[in-house]
């Protein structure tokens, strides 16, 4: 919403009001966020590797030329190369676990990665394959949070705690589709068809 301040001065102009300048919340993203390995999470030649491709969006339906997505995920074997992970951290060659990449001007993303193993869901069972995914544009005061599920992997999905507390017209949001090369996502932020969010 813009405001009006008053011009200094004095005569007659002195008490005309003019708009300020409209403001967007940064995100300044290209200096100070971007990251060596951008979105290579694996490397093309590891087995399994393929491409993540999307296209973020606003309410309206268009492009997000200025924003970034970040993806961490477990290794093929659901590990992560992380001393937090109570099984002990595993490298694996070729696996970074973590990339970012910034939209182009139509709004376009995409990662090289593997698709992951389940992880413990924490009560004995196991989460479906996922991507933990921020989220982060022009007007967003604070990074969104979501997942990536691969809509082929059932029945893990159909079991995964996260899918099944969500209503079911909500789900096929969080699912990416089998396209040449990899999968298909898309990242909507509001309106029809918005991704599912998560507070943490």
């Amino acid at each position: 919403m813009s405001t009006t301040v008053a011009r200094g001065g004095d005569g007659p102009d002195a008490a005309k009001l003019a708009l300020t300048p409209s403001q967007t919340v940064g995100p300044y993203l290209a200096i100070g966020l971007t990251w060596a390995d951008g979105p290579e999470i694996a490397t093309a030649g590891l087995p399994g590797a393929f491409l993540l491709r999307g296209t973020l969006r606003d309410g309206a339906g268009d492009p997000v030329p200025d924003g970034m997505l970040e993806i961490w995920q477990a290794d093929p074997d659901g590990r992560f190369d992380h001393p937090d992970d109570p099984r002990g951290a595993v490298v694996v060659p070729g696996f970074r676990g973590y990339g970012r990449c910034l939209t182009d001007t139509e709004g376009r993303f995409w990662f090289r990665t593997v698709k992951p193993g389940q992880v413990p869901d924490g009560d004995g069972g196991a989460q479906a394959p996922h991507l933990d995914v921020t989220v982060m544009a022009r007007g967003l005061l604070d990074r969104l949070v979501t997942r990536i599920y691969f809509a082929d992997e059932e029945p893990a999905n159909a079991e995964d705690p996260v899918l099944r507390s969500l209503p079911e017209e909500v789900r096929g949001t969080l699912l990416a589709r089998p396209a040449e090369g990899g999968y298909v996502f898309d990242v909507v932020l509001q309106g029809e068809g918005e991704t599912a969010f998560f507070r943490l």
